[in-house]
């Protein structure tokens, strides 16, 4: 009996931890693409690849790939990864749909609806309603009708 609440706290642990990289990761992707104004030199482009490079070697996630997939087989390919949890979808969204609404973008479309079906997934496994995703889902559809 004992050792099994070992076995599942250590579990949780592990979980808990990858949670926390995937966030860390996402963060640390967004504050380099979108925060601080001292890369000016730096373009869009090679931000965009130094990310998807960032991403691969990190947690293996091919973001080429993830762009290209259906929202089923997007479920599926973030279900393979242990940590992808509602919050780190939400931010791996804004992410993709600040890339997308980026006037340097090469593809702003294929971000935005990428984008569009992350926040629809968070919204299908929140179990709390999001003023703020809401607003972003508003903004990217408003964006793609035009």
């Amino acid at each position: 009996m004992f050792s099994l609440k070992r076995k599942i706290m250590v579990q949780r642990d592990y979980i808990l931890r990858e949670i926390e990289k995937i966030g860390a990761i996402l963060n640390a992707i967004r504050q380099k693409i979108f925060g601080g104004k001292e890369n000016l030199a730096i373009t869009l482009e090679k931000q965009i690849e130094d990310t998807k490079e960032m991403l691969l070697k990190e947690i293996n996630f091919d973001l080429d790939k993830f762009l290209d997939l259906n929202i089923e087989d997007s479920n599926k390919y973030l279900c393979t990864f242990e940590g992808f949890c509602v919050e780190n979808i939400e931010l791996l969204a804004e992410s993709i749909s600040e890339t997308g609404f980026s006037d340097k973008c090469a593809n702003p479309q294929k971000y935005l609806e990428k984008a569009l079906q992350l926040y629809e997934l968070c919204n299908l496994k929140s179990k709390t309603y999001s003023l703020e995703r809401e607003t972003n889902i508003n903004a990217i559809k408003n964006t793609l009708i035009t």
